[in-house]
């Protein structure tokens, strides 16, 4: 049996062949594939610039290379993976931010600037204002708004992600949306 259609059983059979020596360069490269555009988008819309993103996917893939052994399985490989991915990001625009002598606001300022002058970047002028109000909201209901409203992910997937109780989770949306609100309204 090939490895892809083995793999195709379930994420148990990957987690298994992630872990055998034997498989595990095959199986990474179907973990890659599988979740290399999502995770794209959702360290893109924290970190926003897509030279830094590319840069943070790599360091994550690398961690979860390395730490593959040590999942336990309390958490769906998916999640295990986000909050990596989540983690990666938040220290990358530490790291940024220390280095550049500047607070996370003022970064994420600039990269919401940066947006104008970025190919990448698809969005009209309504996307642009979006991503300011979003770069104003505080660090969880930004994540928990981008995971929400871009991604569409389920609170119940949120919730495992970054660990936090759903009804908090719906409260943080809630004001998120608000202040996105209010700041569109007033810009």
């Amino acid at each position: 049996m090939e490895l892809k259609s083995e793999i195709l059983i379930g994420e148990e059979t990957l987690i298994i062949q992630l872990k055998q020596k034997d498989h595990q360069a095959k199986a990474f490269e179907l973990l890659i594939g599988t979740y290399k555009e999502r995770l794209y988008w959702h360290i893109r819309r924290i970190v926003l610039n897509h030279d830094d993103t590319d840069d943070v996917l790599q360091n994550t893939f690398i961690k979860v290379f390395r730490n593959i052994d040590g999942f336990k399985g309390d958490s769906k490989l998916y999640s295990w993976i986000y909050r990596i991915a989540t983690n990666e990001a938040l220290s990358f625009l530490k790291s940024k931010s220390q280095k550049l002598q500047i607070n996370n606001q003022e970064l994420m300022g600039k990269a919401v600037e940066g947006l104008r002058a970025d190919v990448y970047f698809e969005g009209d002028e309504i996307q642009l204002k979006l991503q300011m109000a979003i770069a104003t909201l505080p660090e969880k209901q930004k994540l928990i708004f981008n995971m929400k409203y871009f991604q569409e992910m389920k609170y119940e997937e949120i919730s495992e992600i970054l660990e936090s109780s759903i009804g908090g989770l719906k409260a943080s949306y809630h004001l998120a949306s608000k202040k996105i609100e209010t700041f569109l309204k007033e810009n």
